[in-house]
């Protein structure tokens, strides 16, 4: 997923301006693809350029005025190509994975107590998530846009699940490991 393809669909669900488009990144979008203001404006400015978004009209003076944005038939032409488009999953890049296969060589010191610091995280994360599935998808909320956002947040949902469950082992088996090896 690209910048432009996510403040498209972000924009296709609600016209907004760059701070608010901020803040919905923060809370929903950001969970699986996360810009920052900064890049938000940037990428803003680009499209209206390519003719994809336009400012709206304000109701009042521009100056100092938050612009909003509302995507233009080219833009939704635009994500509607790059939806049907097949796209190969990108290779998997984790530092802790990397770290443990460093650890292998160099010794384990100070990585059980990370471990832990990384399943207190997901822990938290999919507590978070579960909140927003009991919140946002009760029962009977089947509707196509309901149902595919749902997809999104169970794909997030099973990786945490996946990371909790992992990490728990790592820790376990870490935790067993005889005390840190010397450097070769």
């Amino acid at each position: 997923m690209s910048l432009p393809h996510a403040i498209l669909t972000a924009l296709l669900e609600k016209p907004s301006s760059g701070l608010e488009l901020t803040r919905r990144f923060d809370r929903s979008i950001g969970y699986f693809w996360s810009a920052t203001h900064q890049q938000i404006y940037r990428e803003l400015g680009k499209l209206e350029a390519d003719g994809l978004i336009r400012a709206l009209p304000s109701q009042q003076p521009a100056r100092g005025q938050k612009k909003s944005y509302e995507v233009l038939p080219a833009g939704r032409a635009e994500l509607a190509r790059w939806t049907a488009a097949s796209q190969d999953p990108k290779p998997h890049r984790d530092t802790l994975l990397l770290r443990l296969r460093a650890a292998a060589v160099v010794g384990t010191a100070g990585l059980e107590a990370d471990l832990r610091r990384h399943l207190e995280l997901h822990e938290r994360q999919l507590a978070e998530y579960r909140e927003i599935e009991k919140r946002d998808f009760p029962p009977g909320r089947d509707g196509t846009e309901d149902r595919l956002r749902h997809l999104v947040l169970r794909a997030g949902i099973d990786l945490e699940t996946f990371w909790t469950q992992w990490l728990r082992r790592a820790v376990a088996d870490v935790a067993e490991l005889p005390g840190p090896e010397p450097t070769r």
